[in-house]
């Protein structure tokens, strides 16, 4: 029995360790090509992915994205329980399953797992989201996202998505051809912003209403007077 014990305790202890290791890495190198990427290139017969820093990514992108995936990212620790609560309500009375993972946790699947929907990917995903908020910036976590996230059939990234939509880099997106892109988060596969549909407008124009409700969160300024109202409004419902 103590036997069993200490190897238990040493595999953990080495998991710990090279998960530790592995999230450092790459906070400062690009992450390899993932799972997703593997499956995709099988499936379409090829890959379209080319790595750019966030700083060459039209502001209006990642502006767009927390907009429309996770509008409290820049003031969360990982996990929206506010999201979770509101998700678990809405499937509670309609048919529709809707998720609640923050941009974090996409990123945390993204990047280091596996496909499936098992409890022990569930986990993992739980704990590396938990590393990448502890070792990265948030601006870090936005430029891997945006490099990584799948955004068409084969297309992944924002500065590949672009080209492939609108026969220009990322860095010259607009805020409609963001809030575009946006949109096909979701779904990548089923959307096209190269042949947009009258949802996926519909839809884009609601991203844009909510890039300017919310602002620049980037920005300093905005971000600590989003915060400001985030919690007037949380001191409201706990009196109410």
């Amino acid at each position: 029995m103590v036997r069993i014990l200490r190897i238990l305790g040493a595999v953990l202890f080495w998991t710990v360790v090279v998960s530790v290791c592995w999230v450092l890495l790459l906070g400062v190198v690009d992450p390899p090509i993932t799972w997703v990427m593997v499956d995709q290139a099988h499936e379409q017969g090829k890959l379209d992915r080319q790595l750019v820093p966030l700083r060459t990514i039209s502001r209006s992108l990642p502006l767009a994205v927390i907009a429309s995936e996770d509008q409290r990212f820049m003031t969360h620790g990982g996990f929206s329980w506010e999201a979770i609560e509101k998700a678990r309500e809405r499937n509670r009375k309609g048919k529709r399953v809707r998720g609640a993972s923050t941009i974090s946790q996409q990123t945390a699947k993204n990047v280091f797992l596996w496909p499936g929907r098992t409890w022990l990917r569930k986990g993992m995903e739980v704990w590396f989201t938990l590393l990448i908020e502890t070792f990265w910036s948030k601006l870090r976590i936005l430029e891997v996202y945006l490099n990584v996230a799948e955004m068409g059939k084969g297309v992944f990234g924002a500065e590949a998505a672009a080209l492939h939509c609108f026969g220009k880099p990322a860095s010259a997106l607009s805020n409609a051809q963001s809030a575009l892109l946006a949109v096909t988060l979701p779904a990548p596969r089923r959307y096209s912003c190269a042949r947009p549909g009258s949802y996926m407008q519909q839809r884009q124009q609601w991203v844009l209403r909510q890039m300017r409700n919310i602002g620049d969160v980037l920005d300093p300024e905005v971000l600590k007077r989003r915060k400001e109202k985030l919690e007037r409004e949380a001191k409201r419902r706990n009196k109410g």
